[in-house]
């Protein structure tokens, strides 16, 4: 046998007829009995008695046997050390796939005065929804979405807070509905819990871009208690008010005309009355001291300065932009604001894709004036509205865009709904400049009408939601609150009256009804109507119990006035009440007559016993929309200048949350 410096044993070395090789050459078998022959080691041959070399071959048989069960022995440990690392890789993917599930990105987008009739996906045909239409063929769509208030105000106090806007006092009694300026000291009060209040204390970033109109200050003008920072948001740019047609120098102006038409025929007839005693006097027709006329000429003067400094400046005084705490545009330069918008909200996704985070895209569209940019004027067949609409459908393009080239997609539960129904007064002329509510009667402002509370509702989580999957119960923007506090792992307060639930069963397939059996649409403070959705049955019934009086008669809306009013010599008390039934009349077309046997009374009995157990819960709370909350206050102004003297346009790169 020839043997080399170092050996390997690839079979048993108790087997004579073994295979010997060595670590780098080419292995060699050799068989018959060791008995005594010569073995030749480097090439010296050197012969040994039988029994050492029995001895030797037995010693290093062991060796070889020892090395084999170690080789075995580590073989083993290294595909078992393998699988151990598998499983730890697959544990810790699938760890990961769970905690993306429990914890998604939230990207919420508002569109503000948007009809449902505006979108394709719900049925339009005329205008151009691409991007807002994909986002419903890879999501859920809800067809009985509505809004818990027609107003902006409020609606988003019960979206952001998931209760009634009257609970937090963000509802009206009076004419004032929603909040007139920057400088009110009404808002959405500090005890209120929003979401993202919630959200933030979850470990998610959080972020509100574009409109809030929910308040900035209280006592001072720096106190900022009502301010998306102090309630939960650590991002904020945007609008602190909303869009008005002042804000357009060449509009007319929109913000409470009534009382500044009023205002200015009052100062018209007591100049004239000073004029007509100035005349007096100098025509010697009166005996009156000038010093009199003075006295009287300045208190004119003075009424006069007490209501312009508000009104003849509207558009610097709620037409601003703010960043975080600073104002950075006062006034506004209106035809690039969706750019900023857009800016914003897409170079938020970019510093927070890490996640988790929550943003909040509260869009300035579509809200009157209108503003639209140039790319977009007179494309769509519908005007002006029509090409806002589509110029919003783009931004909203942009967003979603923004979402998938981070790869966040499949991470992120992206919403996209309006705060209420078009707004029908909103005309120039003939011309329409309000959205179309579809086959829904009524429209923004009204509370019982369908058309001014049903709103699309579209939710998309890849690989969590069926994609194109449409949803027919009742559903709340209030149920926003209570779906993306359980997302992100926190727990609705326990302290407060919750209306909205949360709509994950609903949205996953695991619940075929809604948590929602009767929903109650209030105007103001005013409850104008009620809905029953029977559970055995499916059955969706709706009273009415106060309804707006359209003028002209079957115009379907208060023309000549800039909504419909709540209360008052605008309304008509039905008793006994108006009853629908949704199911097969979704328009409200033909109501159920009393008469028509003992439906009738057992649905408004029913109706009216969940009314009287609803009301049980509602407390009195301070009015944010009271008249002494609502006037302007110019210690309360935002200013980025000293005061009055406010003027700004400041181009600074977006903060870091």
């Amino acid at each position: 046998m020839t043997m080399h410096s170092s050996y390997s044993c690839l079979e048993n070395p108790m087997d004579r007829g073994a295979w010997w090789a060595p670590v780098s050459g080419v292995a060699e078998r050799r068989t018959g009995p060791m008995d005594g022959a010569h073995v030749q080691w480097n090439g010296n041959a050197r012969t040994f008695s039988a029994t050492w070399f029995e001895m030797l071959t037995f010693s290093f048989q062991r060796r070889c046997l020892f090395r084999f069960w170690l080789f075995s022995f580590f073989s083993l440990f290294r595909d078992s050390l393998n699988l151990l690392l598998i499983m730890c890789l697959l544990l810790k993917t699938c760890e990961l796939k769970s905690a993306n599930t429990s914890k998604p990105n939230i990207l919420l987008i508002m569109a503000d005065d948007l009809g449902i009739g505006d979108l394709g996906c719900y049925g339009n045909d005329t205008l151009r929804t691409p991007n807002i239409d994909r986002l419903a063929e890879e999501g859920v769509r809800l067809t009985q979405h509505l809004a818990a208030a027609p107003l902006c105000t409020p609606s988003r106090a019960a979206f952001l807070t998931g209760r009634h806007a009257f609970r937090s006092g963000m509802d009206a009694t009076d004419r004032y509905r929603v909040l007139q300026w920057n400088a009110g000291s009404g808002g959405l009060p500090q005890n209120e819990t929003t979401f993202a209040k919630i959200l933030q204390g979850q470990g998610y970033t959080t972020g509100l871009i574009g409109k809030w109109h929910q308040g900035v200050n209280c006592a001072s003008r720096n106190d900022h208690c009502h301010h998306p920072l102090h309630h939960g948001f650590d991002y904020f740019y945007g609008m602190p008010f909303t869009l008005v047609n002042d804000c357009h120098p060449d509009r007319p102006p929109s913000l409470d005309a009534g009382l500044r038409a009023r205002l200015w025929l009052y100062t018209q007839i007591m100049a004239l009355g000073v004029l007509t005693i100035v005349a007096g006097k100098a025509c010697r027709l009166i005996s009156i001291s000038w010093k009199l006329v003075l006295s009287v000429a300045t208190l004119v003067l003075l009424f006069f300065m007490s209501w312009y400094a508000s009104f003849g400046f509207v558009r610097r005084w709620n037409c601003i932009l703010m960043r975080n705490h600073e104002v950075t545009e006062q006034p506004m330069v209106l035809e690039r604001a969706a750019s900023l918008v857009l800016k914003e909200a897409v170079s938020f996704i970019a510093r927070n894709k890490q996640g988790p985070f929550l943003l909040f895209v509260s869009l300035l569209h579509v809200h009157i004036p209108l503003v639209t940019t140039e790319r977009f004027l007179g494309k769509s067949r519908h005007g002006l509205y029509g090409d806002n609409v589509e110029e919003m459908d783009w931004l909203v393009g942009e967003i979603l865009n923004a979402v998938e080239e981070h790869g966040l997609k499949n991470t992120t539960l992206t919403y996209f709904t309006s705060d209420h129904g078009g707004h029908l007064e909103a005309r120039d002329g003939h011309v329409q400049l309000g959205g179309w509510n579809g086959i829904y009667r009524g429209g923004k402002g009204m509370a019982g009408w369908e058309g001014g509370i049903r709103v699309p509702g579209i939710f998309r989580w890849p690989g969590v939601l069926p994609a194109g999957h449409v949803i027919h119960e009742p559903t709340s923007l209030m149920d926003v609150f209570p779906t993306v506090v359980q997302l992100a792992g926190g727990q609705v307060p326990q302290d407060r009256v919750i209306d909205g639930r949360s709509l994950l069963p609903l949205l996953r397939g695991d619940a075929e009804r809604s948590a929602h059996e009767f929903l109650f649409h209030y105007c103001g403070q005013y409850l104008h109507a009620a809905r029953w959705h029977e559970k055995d049955s499916g059955r969706l019934w709706k009273v009415h119990y106060t309804t707006p009086d359209f003028h002209p008669e079957g115009a379907g809306a208060c023309r000549g006035s800039n909504m419909c009013p709540c209360s008052g010599a605008g309304v008509t008390h039905h008793d006994p009440p108006l009853l629908f039934d949704l199911s097969g009349d979704p328009s409200e077309a033909r109501p159920l007559s009393p008469d028509a046997g003992p439906v009738y009374r057992e649905v408004v009995a029913r109706v009216g016993r969940a009314v009287r157990e609803h009301r049980r819960s509602v407390r009195p709370v301070p009015e944010q929309l009271s008249f002494q909350n609502v006037a302007w206050k110019p210690w309360l102004q935002p200013c980025c200048g000293p005061f009055p003297f406010c003027a700004c346009s400041r181009d600074a790169d977006p903060g870091e949350t």
